[in-house]
């Protein structure tokens, strides 16, 4: 089971697993406060791509288009399904938008739920 939740939010055992998948680490949150237990920089969308969707609803469809074309999903995308396959993990990120940031669109990218 895969689940998407702001780092501001507090770490709960529902977690499961706690990945981060923004290659900035979160303003103001502390290591220990986020309890990320893996850092997925190399899933992250390009810093590029990422200033240009700048969290724009109307571009989420075209982000997540883009960033399918720039995944790399090698290893760290075999990891993460593979994870989630056998436990809960919960893709943490730092955007303000609940419903349009780079979390949810690995989700449908990866097609993890």
């Amino acid at each position: 089971m895969i689940r998407t939740k702001r780092v501001y939010e507090p770490p709960a055992p529902e977690d499961g697993m706690r990945v981060l998948v923004d290659r900035l680490w979160p303003r103001g949150v502390s290591k220990e406060e986020a309890r990320i237990d893996w850092w997925a920089r190399e899933l992250a969308p390009p810093d590029k791509l990422r200033r240009w969707f700048g969290h724009a609803p109307p571009r989420y469809r075209q982000f997540v288009e883009r960033y399918r074309l720039e995944l790399n999903s090698g290893e760290a995308a075999a990891r993460l399904k593979e994870l989630a396959a056998r436990q809960t993990v919960t893709l943490v990120y730092a955007a303000r938008d609940e419903r349009h940031n780079n979390a949810r669109a690995l989700v449908e990218i990866l097609h993890l739920r």
